[in-house]
């Protein structure tokens, strides 16, 4: 069987944006890029140092409907309360994976000993799609701990390979998906090297949170804010090399191709149903969450 590396397609910005008071990366979407279907939109909040005297980070009570708003938390320590009734704190390393589907009232930010204690807060937030038919599903919740998950190390031992979902290597992540998706957190040792196999179904990105990595053999793709890379469809694998300690997210999902309309909070096919959804949060028929 021949090997073959995926090309690059697109090598994205991930420039700051304001969010009120936090200021946060924000690859997708940018005014190169809409999506990478089924993703529809990549945050990367932090390092935040966050005490008593600074907590930008504290999203109180908010919806959402027709996707998935997923947590990876890469330093610190959140809240998480959902209008399911779930209360959880979720520390570096963990993700939560949240399924909005017809709807949930969220909120999340730094626990109140954290703030006390202070220190360093940073995540990705990714918003991934759901197809139509699974838009008005009944919400749902996961919190998967950093120490429940399966990795995969290089021979060399200088990567190791999270998996959060899908597959890798022959091992399964631990959250239960609606769709077709892997997702990763691949920490690179200097000089660390491995393969990552692609699925030639779906469409798959890297995305760098710190440090410095070769893709494919090439140097230098990650620079300045350059942070994200897409692959073509045209390959099953790309390489990895660490040129320093490095942390990426690899993410890769089976398109939807559905149409897309957006606004604030809610993910639907249709100008008709963000009307529906608006309707639908002021009737309280997504639920109720206390403000703290």
């Amino acid at each position: 069987m021949n090997m073959k590396q995926s090309t690059i397609k697109f090598i994205g910005q991930s420039n700051f944006v304001s969010m009120g008071p936090i200021k946060l990366r924000q690859p997708i979407p940018t005014q190169q890029i809409e999506n990478i279907d089924p993703f529809i939109l990549l945050h990367h909040y932090g390092p935040y140092q966050i005490d008593e005297t600074n907590n930008p980070f504290d999203l109180g009570p908010h919806p959402h409907r027709g996707f998935e708003p997923i947590t990876f938390l890469i330093q610190g320590e959140q809240l998480h309360r959902d209008s399911l009734g779930n209360e959880s704190i979720v520390k570096a390393g963990d993700v939560q994976w949240t399924t909005a589907g017809r709807g949930i009232i969220h909120a999340e930010g730094p626990t109140k000993a954290f703030v006390e204690k202070g220190g360093k807060l940073e995540g990705i937030q990714l918003w991934l799609n759901l197809p139509a038919e699974k838009k008005m599903m009944q919400p749902n919740y996961q919190h998967i701990k950093n120490d429940e998950f399966n990795f995969v190390f290089s021979e060399d031992k200088k990567v190791s390979i999270q998996i959060i979902a899908g597959t890798f290597q022959g091992k399964h992540g631990k959250i239960v998906t609606q769709t077709s998706v892997n997702a990763y957190i691949i920490d690179v040792e200097a000089g660390g090297k491995h393969s990552i196999e692609l699925d030639k179904e779906h469409h798959a990105m890297v995305y760098l949170l710190n440090g410095n990595v070769n893709i494919n053999g090439n140097e230098n793709l990650f620079i300045n804010d350059k942070q994200l890379i897409q692959f073509n469809t045209d390959g099953d694998h790309f390489s990895i090399e660490g040129k320093a300690k490095s942390k990426l997210l690899f993410l890769s999902g089976k398109p939807i191709n559905e149409t897309v309309t957006s606004w604030g909070p809610y993910v639907m096919n249709s100008q008709t149903e963000i009307m529906e959804a608006l309707r639908d949060y002021k009737m309280g028929k997504m639920g109720f969450l206390p403000v703290n």
